[in-house]
């Protein structure tokens, strides 16, 4: 796929760094609102999958080193266990170990931002990669 036409791609460029804006908004806020780690990363892994829509597999695969996303995936999921592990330690499984601050802020709610931010790695990296596969197993035309 060389990727879509001149109007595409310049949209592309313009809305795909909003979504990706938008998506880490989702994630940051998510401990306050309706929100969080996986759908931050579905949002941003979709800003990636327009961008590869509209550029086209070829050009997105030469930005994007393979080995990128079968690092950050797993490192999601290391991130969300040592964060329980570390509870462990301090406590119980999994629990709040760190400072709560003052309610309603932002940096009020102890690890749920770290877990959130795992969730976001792991689901956006795998649903990137997920749609990276049925790219490259799809029929050429």
């Amino acid at each position: 796929m060389k990727g879509m036409t001149i109007i595409v791609k310049t949209i592309t460029k313009l809305i795909a760094g909003l979504i990706l804006l938008y998506g880490i908004y989702i994630l940051a806020h998510g401990h306050l609102t309706p929100g969080g780690g996986f759908p931050g990363g579905v949002i941003i892994a979709g800003s990636f999958i327009l961008f590869l829509l509209a550029y086209g597999k070829d050009i997105v695969y030469k930005r994007l080193r393979k080995n990128v996303i079968a690092f950050f995936e797993p490192f999601g999921g290391f991130i969300f266990l040592v964060v329980a592990l570390l509870g462990a330690v301090v406590g119980l499984f999994f629990i709040n170990f760190l400072n709560k601050g003052t309610p309603l802020r932002l940096f009020s709610a102890g690890i749920i931002p770290i877990c959130n931010i795992a969730i976001a790695l792991k689901v956006g990296c795998a649903l990137f990669a997920i749609f990276v596969a049925f790219q490259i197993l799809g029929r050429e035309e």
